[in-house]
């Protein structure tokens, strides 16, 4: 199984920006597809992105369309989400996780088999 660290959460002004990186172990990175969650307390872990393991298709949550962008680097073993424009709402731990089974897009976390243990991101209104 694939072992996913997240980084780079921190506090941020309404309207800033922050990019968070994953960084996975192994060398077999590059044949899973990778999505992002984030969990609010209170609230259920839901979808932001998710990218092909060659990094040819992306797919987004519509709350971070057009704010947010996910990329791989798989030279690197690295998942990372820039997000610009954020939103108070978008304060949650965000995860990174793994699919090791198919090569579809999902916004699912039942299709994702290998979780990080998240960074925190917060935007202060």
């Amino acid at each position: 199984q694939v072992q996913l660290i997240e980084s780079g959460g921190g506090l941020v002004q309404a309207g800033g920006s922050l990019r968070i990186s994953c960084a996975a172990s192994g060398s077999t990175f590059e044949w899973y597809p990778m999505a992002w969650f984030r969990q609010a307390p209170g609230n259920e872990r839901e979808f932001v992105a998710a990218i092909t393991r060659g990094g040819g298709a992306t797919s987004y949550a519509d709350s971070v369309k057009g704010r947010f962008t996910i990329s791989r680097d798989n030279a690197e073993k690295t998942l990372y989400l820039q997000m610009n424009s954020l939103l108070p709402e978008d304060t949650a731990i965000y995860y990174c996780a793994a699919r090791l089974n198919s090569n579809d897009l999902s916004s699912s976390k039942d299709d994702y088999h290998n979780w990080g243990r998240g960074t925190q991101v917060t935007v202060s209104s």
